[in-house]
């Protein structure tokens, strides 16, 4: 079982392609580099939290990182989807 494959509950259309999921297990490949390039992302959107991997906002930055699609593609999913894309990027966090 993939651990980091988020399935979605009902296809997601984005930018006239549909989903029913998203791949996140880049998120081992993943260096050192592009969590300080998330953290400068994070930061330069305006927004602070004394644990940044504990947001919303930060997972949907590392989980463009992982996957390849852009950000949008993360901020536009339902609410439902964006938590467990959230819970996926904390686990891998505290794994």
């Amino acid at each position: 079982m993939n651990q980091y494959l988020i399935e979605f509950k009902k296809p997601y259309s984005f930018e006239g392609v549909e989903y029913g999921d998203v791949d996140l297990s880049n998120l081992e490949n993943l260096s050192t580099g592009d969590l300080i390039e998330a953290d400068g992302q994070f930061s330069e959107s305006g927004q602070f939290a004394v644990m940044n991997e504990m947001t919303t906002s930060y997972a949907c930055i590392l989980a463009a990182k992982a996957s390849g699609k852009p950000i949008e593609f993360f901020q536009r999913l339902p609410a439902i989807e964006g938590v467990k894309v959230k819970r996926v990027v904390m686990g891998f966090f505290n794994s």
